[in-house]
């Protein structure tokens, strides 16, 4: 049934935003026509019409989103050595040294060092690796290893850490992704296919490269399976604006519009687990460390400026107490519209201001328990608030979730089981003061966010997903092992049914 167009959905149990609306909380069936809700009612009083689904009391929810996503570098990420339950630098050269070669070179990706007994040196993997060129790649890509071999074929001058951060990584990872055009388009092919098996109808492909290329070849291919909004970096801004790119337009060339113009995307600081996101107060063991402020305040006022003059809204990519700080204050005196990404770690003082500003929280749950023993080892003496999921909700603010691919696996069902739970694994919740509700969770998982979510309701466009189980009452493995057995595209069929 994949692609093919559905007319009713039989007997379905609506689990997301517009049950509210509902006279019932019993089955109902849908009808669906050129792509969108015609249509609701108590089963067995509409006439079926066209391609029909019988839900047997399944649940309906939106089609999900993720509104961070790497997305060639994810799809890439099947390919690549996993190195997320490594434990040590030692064992992180050691596997390396085992590793298939490709392209004459060995890439892992995923490591956290963080919380390593050992120290991640030049020498250690060049020890191990010989004269291959091996690349690890930090599992928040703000950083990455090398040995010798690789710094040399990328004619970077060796660092004693063998570790490159923030642009230079930015740039190794670039470059590692620069394969084949054919061999990207099947592996974003076989990525969105995957996430359509998770509910998920459309993403945010924040990919560091000129994307508005690649997304032009996709949709002239015929690219179908998800909804993409692109996003454009600082080095490519003028580029944009000669071309006329402006947020909500469709890319070029495309038939279907399902492939549009993002945001202005700026990385403005670092990362928790390189000890480069700005911070108030200095890393542990280091006082002379704040982090980074990659993008100068005043530079950075000037880009959202010009974006916002040229019709880009903007993302802004903040994750330390300063950097947010700054981010709010860039949006308070431009009046752009858009995100902040991530915001991991915001003053007390800061949280209202999302709301009072209209900038959206584009967050990832997931990073909150990958990363809760590294936050409190590493900001235990930092003042902010780490992770404020319930406060920003509960100020007003329009939550997005999102993974951040392959920062975390894409699946949306894991972002709102960590939102809900604060916990995996059987382990105690992490700050379990700022869980969410699970409607909270749902509609900080559709397209508008959490203020503004898409509704089950007529005239809505049939972008739509049906569970084998209730959301609302899953219990935090449920809800990460969430059966998927329908997603719809605007009423057409991309996984199951």
């Amino acid at each position: 049934m994949i692609g093919e167009n559905v007319g009713f959905v039989r007997a379905v149990r609506v689990a997301g935003p517009g049950r509210e609306f509902l006279p019932t909380s019993e089955p109902v069936d849908i009808v669906i026509a050129d792509g969108r809700i015609v249509d609701i009612a108590p089963t067995g009083n509409l006439r079926p019409t066209g391609a029909l689904i019988d839900a047997e009391g399944g649940w309906l929810l939106p089609g999900l989103w993720d509104h961070h996503v790497h997305v060639l570098q994810w799809a890439l990420a099947a390919d690549r050595v996993p190195l997320g339950e490594v434990a040590s630098a030692h064992d992180a050269a050691t596997i390396m040294a085992l590793a298939p070669e490709s392209d004459g070179r060995r890439v892992g990706s995923g490591f956290r060092d963080g919380l390593w007994s050992d120290v991640p040196s030049l020498e250690l993997l060049d020890a191990t690796t010989a004269g291959v060129p091996t690349y690890l790649i930090n599992a928040d890509v703000h950083s990455v290893w090398m040995n010798t071999a690789a710094f040399r074929r990328e004619g970077f001058e060796p660092v004693a850490s063998g570790m490159l951060v923030e642009e230079d990584a930015f740039e190794i990872s670039r470059r590692l992704n620069a394969v084949d055009a054919a061999v990207a388009d099947a592996a974003v092919e076989r990525m969105a296919r995957t996430a359509a098996a998770r509910g998920v109808v459309g993403l945010v492909d924040l990919d560091m490269t000129w994307n508005d290329e690649p997304w032009q070849r996709r949709a002239a291919r015929g690219f179908d399976t998800l909804r993409i909004s692109y996003g454009t970096y600082p080095q490519d801004l003028d580029r944009a604006i000669a071309e006329g790119l402006r947020t909500g337009d469709p890319v070029r060339g495309s038939s279907n519009g399902l492939v549009r113009v993002g945001p202005l995307k700026v990385i403005t600081d670092g990362s928790l687990g390189t000890r480069t996101a700005a911070c108030a107060h200095h890393y542990p063991g280091d006082t002379g460390n704040h982090g980074l402020l990659t993008v100068p305040p005043e530079e950075l006022i000037e880009m959202m400026t010009r974006a916002t003059a040229a019709g880009l809204e903007c993302a802004i990519h903040a994750i330390g107490d300063v950097a947010n700080a700054h981010a709010l204050d860039a949006y308070a005196l431009t009046g752009a519209v858009g995100t902040i990404e991530h915001a991991q770690l915001v003053a007390h003082a800061d949280i209202p201001r999302f709301a009072r500003l209209g900038v959206a929280a584009s967050v990832q749950p997931e990073h909150a328990l990958d990363d809760r023993d590294m936050t409190d080892a590493i900001w235990a003496k930092q003042s902010a608030q780490p992770y404020p999921l319930r406060a920003l909700a509960d100020s007003g603010a329009n939550l997005r979730f999102g993974s951040d691919a392959p920062v975390a696996p894409l699946d949306p069902w894991a972002a709102m089981a960590s939102a809900v739970f604060r916990t995996r694994d059987g382990r105690d919740a992490w700050h379990p003061h700022q869980r969410i509700d699970i409607d909270t969770a749902i509609t900080a998982s559709t397209a508008g966010g959490s203020t503004a979510p898409a509704e089950i309701s007529p005239g809505a466009v049939a972008d739509l997903v049906i569970v084998g189980a209730d959301p609302l009452t899953a219990d935090e493995r449920g809800l990460r092992a969430m059966p998927v057995r329908a997603t719809l595209l605007a009423g057409r069929v991309t996984h199951g049914a």
